[in-house]
C-alpha cells in the first residue's frame, strides 16, 4: 500500500489545474457525501450541478448494472436500443428534433459550433454574452466571456464577439445581417448565477426573425429540471434553434448532446462529425433512469414548490444582513447568494459544519443542491446560514 497521503499523491500525479476540497469522500447516499472519518456533508454542490437525482440512486445503480452485463462500449457504427430510447426520451424532453450525443459539454458546444460554421461558412459572426461560460476547449473557450479562463490562450476562434450581457441597446447595434448565431445561457452558472431578462431575450428572438441567424440555448448547468423546468428556456416561452445539453443528463456518468429543431437536421452530411464514447450505452442507460425518474416523480414541480419555499426564506436573509448580502439570484435549485463580502470564509464555515457549497464570480455563494432535496434538508442549510451571518 502507498504510505504517502492522498493529497500528496494526489499533487505528484496530476497537472495543478484544480483547488481541491480538503476532504476525503469515500461515499455518497441521497443528498450527503460522507468521507473516511464517517462525517457526512450536506451536498449543495451536487457535482456542479451533475447529480441531480444526488448519490448511489438505486434507479441508476439498477440500469447501470443490467447494461453493463450486456456490453459496455459498441462504436457508433452500430444502432443499439438503448442509445435510441435515451436520444427519444431527450428529445421530447425539450420539444427539439433531432440530436448528435457526446461525452461532455464542452463536446456539444464544440459540435453546435461546426454545426453553425457548415450551414453559413466562415464569415458570419458568431456571438456569446460577457461573463458566459461555455467550456475549456478550443471552440467552446472561444465562446467563454470570462477573461480568466482565456488569458494565454489567445488567439482563439475568430469571427467570435461578445454582446453585453442583458444589454438591449448593444444587442441591437451588433446584430445584423453577418450573424450567424447567438450562444447564451437562459441563467448564467459560473458567471454568478444570473438569470438573462426577459425583454432582453424577446428581443433577441424578434432580431432572429429579422436576420435568419440561430439561437443556441447552453443548457448545460440549467437543464434536467434544475430551474423548475425541463430546461431554463422554457420560462421564457421562447424555442432555440440548437439547446447543448451535459451533466445531469448522465446521472452521474459522462453524457452531453446538442439538439436541433427541423430546419437544422440536414446540416451534417455523413462524416461530416463523429465521436468514438459519445452516446456511450452505459451513461444512455443512467440517462434514461435520469428522465424516467424525474417525468414519473413530478419532480420539476416538486422543484418548483420548494424552491420557492426556499427563496422567500433566503431573501429574509437579504433583509436582515443588507449589510453582508447584495442579492438572491436564480430559478429552481440554481440559486446564487452574491455577498458583499466574506464569501470565502462563509463557504468554509458552511463545510466546518457539514454543507458544502461553491463560491463563483469572486463572490457568489452557488447552490446547486441534488433534485431530490427535502425541506428538511433546506431548514438546515438556513439555520446554518443564519448562524454564520448572525457572527459575521
Amino acid at each position: 500500500m502507498n504510505n504517502k497521503n492522498l493529497f500528496e499523491r494526489d499533487r505528484n500525479s496530476f497537472l495543478p489545474t484544480y483547488k481541491r476540497i480538503p476532504l476525503e469522500i469515500i461515499k455518497g447516499e441521497g443528498v450527503y457525501l460522507i468521507d473516511k472519518n464517517d462525517n457526512r456533508y450536506l451536498d449543495f454542490v451536487s457535482g456542479l450541478g451533475v447529480n441531480a437525482l444526488g448519490y448511489s440512486h438505486p434507479k441508476i445503480i439498477e440500469a447501470v448494472t443490467n447494461q453493463i452485463n450486456k456490453f459496455a462500449h459498441l462504436s457508433n457504427y452500430f444502432v443499439t436500443d438503448v442509445q435510441t430510447a435515451f436520444a427519444e426520451k431527450l428529445l421530447e424532453f425539450t420539444g427539439m428534433d433531432k440530436l448528435f450525443l457526446t461525452n461532455s459539454g464542452t463536446e456539444a458546444i464544440e459540435g453546435t459550433i461546426k454545426l453553425i460554421r457548415m450551414k453559413y461558412g466562415p464569415d458570419k459572426k458568431i456571438f456569446s454574452l460577457t461573463n458566459s461560460f461555455h467550456g475549456r476547449t478550443y471552440g467552446s473557450l472561444s465562446l467563454t466571456a470570462r477573461i480568466k479562463h482565456r488569458e494565454g490562450f489567445e488567439p482563439l476562434l475568430p469571427n467570435i464577439e461578445q454582446i453585453n450581457f442583458d444589454d438591449i441597446n448593444d444587442l441591437h447595434s451588433k446584430i445584423d445581417g453577418n450573424t450567424g448565431a447567438v450562444f447564451l445561457e437562459f441563467i448564467q452558472g459560473e458567471g454568478g448565477v444570473k438569470p438573462i431578462g426577459r425583454e432582453f431575450a424577446e428581443q433577441l428572438f424578434s432580431l432572429r426573425e429579422k436576420f435568419n441567424f440561430l439561437i443556441v440555448a447552453d443548457e448545460i448547468q440549467s437543464g434536467v429540471g434544475r430551474t423548475g423546468k425541463n430546461f431554463a428556456f422554457q420560462h421564457y416561452n421562447l424555442m432555440p434553434d440548437v439547446v447543448v445539453a451535459a451533466k445531469a443528463i448522465g446521472g452521474g456518468l459522462p453524457l452531453g448532446a446538442f439538439m436541433v429543431r427541423d430546419n437544422l437536421k440536414d446540416v451534417f452530411a455523413f462524416g461530416k462529425h463523429g465521436t468514438t464514447f459519445g452516446g456511450n450505452p452505459v451513461a444512455c442507460a443512467a440517462g434514461i433512469a435520469v428522465l424516467d425518474f424525474i417525468y414519473e416523480n413530478k419532480l420539476t414541480q416538486k422543484v418548483e414548490k420548494l424552491s420557492n419555499y426556499f427563496l422567500e426564506e433566503l431573501n429574509k436573509f437579504r433583509i436582515k444582513y443588507p449589510e453582508l448580502i447584495s442579492e438572491i439570484r436564480g430559478k429552481g435549485f440554481m440559486i446564487g447568494i452574491e455577498m458583499k463580502n466574506y464569501g470565502n470564509k462563509i463557504v468554509e464555515q458552511l463545510r466546518d459544519n457539514k454543507i458544502l457549497t461553491n463560491l463563483t464570480a469572486d463572490n457568489v455563494i452557488r447552490l446547486l443542491p441534488p433534485l431530490i432535496v427535502e425541506q428538511e434538508h433546506l431548514d438546515i442549510f438556513l439555520a446554518q446560514f443564519d448562524g454564520i451571518l448572525t457572527k459575521l
